[in-house]
């Protein structure tokens, strides 16, 4: 994998979109490597691990924006492959609906795409909302679609405030009775924070969103 990875990261550093994409397709098509370890042992390292090099600083901002849109652009090009494990593995979206999103001035969404295939694959009715929704939007469709979780997912630290705000709200206006998850960069460096926001549960990792599906299939058959 780690081959496969530093292969990857070559041509990412290159901005080779196209062989990015390619050589993606070809070694889930072959089954080189799944859709999960795709996620986590490839683009998630590649994101997290990028460094601007002395020469580059003027535009750091610029190539990670280049980098973000190689991989989204890998994510929704690995869609079909999530169905095709699903499907295989006879996995059945019946723990409950379960919405994505991300606060507003939230604009960092790779994370919240990929937590949403990963919730997706352990069976939950997942709806991705999408980056920097309005408040006022986000809690009109909490009242419309009734979901039973809400994932929220923040990069930027400073969006806390805002996504306490919004979790205060929710439980406020419209009365919800479901579970609040958080998840995302900004809780790296303090893991804890997701409780003085108001959420019931961090998710971080694929591991922990697998868990938590066993958890959920575990009380639904007591």
């Amino acid at each position: 994998m780690n081959a496969y990875y530093d292969e990857f990261l070559h041509m990412l550093d290159e901005e080779d979109k196209e062989g990015c994409v390619k050589f993606v397709l070809s070694k889930l098509e072959s089954g080189k490597i799944d859709v999960i370890n795709l996620y986590t042992k490839i683009l998630e390292p590649s994101l997290n691990n990028m460094t601007c090099k002395l020469n580059e600083k003027t535009i750091c901002v610029w190539k990670e924006h280049v980098r973000t849109s190689i991989v989204r652009t890998i994510l929704e090009c690995s869609y079909p492959y999530i169905l095709k494990e699903i499907n295989k593995n006879g996995i059945k979206q019946d723990k409950g609906r379960l919405v994505v999103v991300c606060p507003p001035e939230e604009h960092h969404e790779i994370g919240a795409l990929m937590a949403a295939d990963f919730f997706l694959m352990n069976g939950f009715d997942t709806i991705y909302v999408g980056s920097n929704t309005p408040k006022e939007d986000f809690i009109e469709a909490i009242d419309y679609i009734k979901p039973k979780y809400v994932d929220i997912s923040i990069t930027n630290y400073y969006n806390l405030i805002a996504a306490k705000n919004i979790i205060q709200e929710i439980k406020n206006t419209n009365k919800y009775q479901g579970e609040i998850l958080v998840g995302g960069y900004a809780f790296n460096s303090n893991p804890d924070v997701y409780k003085q926001i108001g959420a019931d549960r961090l998710l971080q990792t694929y591991q922990d969103i697998k868990s938590f599906g066993e958890e959920k299939h575990y009380e639904a058959s007591l």
